[in-house]
């Protein structure tokens, strides 16, 4: 028997209701979570500019890197944040684990030390912890349950990168496809687009430019797509050998420096023989600059992707703070550039390539990589760029900057592997099942 029309009718605006009432939920709290990131995370991006110019002023700041590596210690200790970082914020939105508000204040101060005194690391891993714990708190606020906590986390993570590097696209996608490769979590996209855009929005005030980059890009062949695919396949041995340097030296330094206070010291120190050795400070703070020449002058010192990558695990392993995607980056770039002309591309767009290319070996996020493409070089070689990024994803194995990330399909069949980044091979056998109370099930 047919439903009388009224009691459909109150059915179907039921539904309605309930969508809006989700809509409205998520861009209130979306757009709450875009203004404080965007606040927050302009700061950030001005005290880091501030500190990195003060540094350049004053190069003696760079022998007080070892005082700052003592208060950045005492500092987490003293918050009790010690050890935390962004695999914990992956954490989160796998498993539900919660976040201390304490590691805000923690890594936004370690990570301002750490450049201002000369040491090698970039923004992003602070963006992702601070702008998931702004998140993670809102949703709090919010009393938000348990699984849209995980997505209220998300949106931090896309509004504090977005606010740093004026890339909301990328910022978006790469929130909601970094915490298990092969799954795109749909349902937060509109609050990580909206927070993104409202944070973007917040730095554009607050006088933060965004990161773009120009570049000539060659006209679409054959020839061309085939001399890019040879460096994209070498961009992700680079991208393997970039991952295992930084986790080889934060395990061997933690192994064979127990003690945080000496570590950082001793770390401090060997940036600092490592900077006059090299006799130049190019490979000192986020870098950027040299990421610029590469790209837009076609000019890099041959050996500078092997020079950063030794600074950047020195400083990392030590306990100084900061994130491995800017210097990933910088990798890329001055490898792209040096290697490039070698194969018959010019400088400038090999150095653009190269920073793309290893970046999504490094953080498996093929598409998210693309967007960032678009967004820092234009849409001009986008078949190019996509290309690159395909075949570094897949070249790169299983290997990637965060440990707690998951693989959950193999890169080389349509088959369900469900693996952490650096804890499987190709053709070995599928991991544990899905984790209880994790977002894969």
């Amino acid at each position: 028997m047919e439903q009388p029309i009224a009691e459909r009718m109150t059915a179907f605006l039921g539904r309605v209701a309930l969508y809006i009432k989700a809509l409205a939920k998520w861009l209130a709290v979306a757009v709450v979570i875009g203004v404080v990131c965007g606040v927050i995370g302009s700061a950030f991006h001005i005290g880091i500019h501030e500190a990195t110019t003060l540094r350049g002023a004053h190069p003696w700041l760079l022998w007080c890197l070892p005082l700052a590596g003592l208060v950045i210690v005492a500092f987490y200790k003293l918050t009790k944040t010690e050890g935390q970082g962004t695999n914990d914020i992956i954490d989160a939105v796998h498993l539900g684990k919660g976040l201390s508000i304490f590691l805000l204040p923690a890594i936004f101060l370690g990570t301002v030390l750490t450049h201002l005194c000369g040491g090698s690391a970039g923004r992003e891993g602070a963006a992702l912890q601070m702008g998931g714990t702004i998140g993670h708190q809102a949703g709090r606020l919010f009393h938000l349950d348990d699984r849209d906590l995980r997505t209220a986390t998300m949106a931090g993570m896309a509004a504090f990168f977005a606010a740093l590097f004026g890339t909301p696209l990328t910022a978006t996608v790469f929130a909601m496809v970094v915490i298990s490769i092969g799954v795109m979590y749909h349902a937060a996209f509109i609050p990580c687009l909206t927070a993104s855009l409202t944070a973007y929005g917040v730095s554009l005030v607050m006088g933060v430019e965004p990161t773009h980059f120009t570049v000539a890009m060659p006209e679409l062949g054959v020839v061309m797509l085939l001399k890019v695919a040879v460096l994209a396949a070498l961009c992700a041995l680079v991208s393997i050998l970039f991952c295992n340097t930084i986790h080889f030296a934060e395990h061997q330094m933690a192994k064979r420096i127990p003690n945080p206070w000496v570590r950082v010291v001793v770390g401090g120190f060997a940036v600092i023989a490592l900077t006059y050795l090299c006799g130049t400070t190019d490979y000192n703070g986020a870098g950027m600059d040299v990421v610029t020449r590469a790209v837009e002058e076609g000019t890099a010192h041959p050996a500078a992707f092997l020079l950063k990558l030794l600074f950047t695990a020195v400083t990392l392993s030590a306990g100084f703070k900061g994130g491995e995607v800017v210097p990933s980056f910088f990798v890329g770039a001055t490898f792209g550039c040096v290697v490039g002309p070698l194969l018959g591309i010019p400088a400038g767009f090999a150095a653009a390539l190269g920073l793309v290319a290893v970046f999504c070996g490094a953080v498996n996020c093929p598409v998210a990589s693309i967007f960032l493409s678009v967004e820092l070089f234009g849409d001009g070689g986008l078949l190019y760029f996509a290309l690159a990024c395909g075949i570094s994803y897949m070249l790169s194995g299983y290997n990637g900057l965060y440990s707690s990330q998951t693989i959950l399909y193999s890169k080389l069949k349509a088959q369900y592997i469900n693996v952490h980044t650096n804890a499987h091979h190709a053709g070995a056998p599928h991991a544990e099942p899905p984790v209880h109370g994790s977002l894969k099930e």
